[in-house]
């Protein structure tokens, strides 16, 4: 048996959502096995790896002068390659059932992109799949595969309409017969919300705090106005004084800060439903548009995004997970989905 076939008795087939928040990982005949932050802590100066993933993102904004608590993807893309390709090692390294098989049989990858990705930004996610051990690199757009990981019939000549909020990015995509008919990637997504919460602070109260606690003051207030106002204590650092202090902050006035970058997700989605042809944005409105990913979780953006473009809007089970499932499915199905996926050169 020439190793080709060997390889082909023994591969490993595995699915990345590689976020800009969390990494998502699914392995065929395991399901999702793995579900960590997209954060490498190293050493300034050797970039010895000293934890990778939610350990690392525990240190974010608590590392001492010697330690980084790196997000190497920013906006969806790569910002720093090598620490992606470390952490994308150690991801798949985790995965793999026996570590001296997967030596001889370097795994088969597809991984999710932004639709808007650039040849160079392709590029270098496929060159660090392939440096941190992959055989062959294959991508998927984002929408595309929330939309099979869903369920929706991509195949079929009926419009398909989905809104993927992530960390870095937030994509709408309308889809019919294994293709984008029309798309919107922008860069906005719930880094920006969580900018948004860190600036208001910052500038109405003189508090800085750090991403993980804008994160979960955005989580808690949610995307609509609560109503009567109420007070939200908040721990950061004082501005004028440097020292700790707890800040009491408007509920309403966090609500309203959030807004900006929910604008421009309602920009992008209502400019996509203008360019969608007639017979496709009837289906849409038959069937509504479905919400994946993380952002989809904040309270009341859903409602928010229904009053704004006056169609049916849902929320899916378990948004995190849609996009690394339609990733999988499409890997196991290459033969159906051929058309939609972008391959790399195989290593060997």
């Amino acid at each position: 048996m020439g190793f080709g076939g060997f390889g082909g008795l023994f591969s490993n087939e595995i699915a990345i959502d590689l976020g800009t928040a969390n990494t998502l990982v699914c392995v065929k005949g395991k399901g999702i096995v793995l579900d960590e932050p997209s954060v490498v802590a190293v050493e300034k100066g050797t970039n010895k790896v000293l934890a990778v993933g939610r350990e690392a993102k525990e240190m974010l904004g608590r590392t001492p002068g010697e330690v980084l608590a790196i997000r190497p993807m920013k906006d969806g893309v790569i910002a720093d390659f090598e620490i992606t390709e470390i952490m994308l090692r150690e991801y798949i390294m985790r995965v793999q059932v026996d570590r001296f098989l997967s030596k001889l049989v370097r795994p088969r990858v597809i991984i999710s992109v932004p639709s808007g990705i650039t040849e160079v930004e392709k590029r270098a996610v496929r060159d660090s799949a392939e440096h941190a051990g992959a055989r062959e690199v294959l991508l998927i757009a984002e929408p595309i595969a929330a939309a099979i990981g869903v369920g929706l019939p991509i195949d079929k000549p009926a419009g398909n309409m989905v809104i993927d909020i992530g960390g870095g990015t937030t994509e709408i995509g309308v889809i019919a017969l294994n293709g984008i008919v029309g798309v919107a990637s922008i860069r906005v997504g719930g880094d920006e919300m969580d900018e948004a919460v860190i600036q208001h602070i910052k500038s109405e109260y003189g508090t800085l705090i750090g991403e993980q606690t804008a994160e979960k003051i955005k989580m808690k207030v949610g995307a609509l106005d609560p109503g009567p106002d109420e007070e939200l204590e908040v721990r950061g650092r004082d501005l004028v004084k440097g020292v700790p202090q707890v800040a009491k902050v408007s509920r309403q006035k966090v609500v309203a800060a959030l807004q900006e970058p929910i604008n421009e997700i309602i920009k992008a989605l209502n400019l996509s439903l203008e360019k969608t042809p007639p017979e496709l944005a009837a289906d849409i409105v038959d069937k509504g548009i479905l919400m994946t990913g993380g952002g989809s979780l904040l309270i009341g953006l859903d409602e928010i995004l229904r009053g704004a473009t006056g169609l049916p809007i849902y929320v899916v089970e378990d948004p995190l997970k849609s996009v690394v499932l339609g990733a999988y499915r499409a890997l196991e199905e290459p033969e159906r989905y051929e058309k939609i996926l972008m391959k790399s050169r195989r290593i060997w």
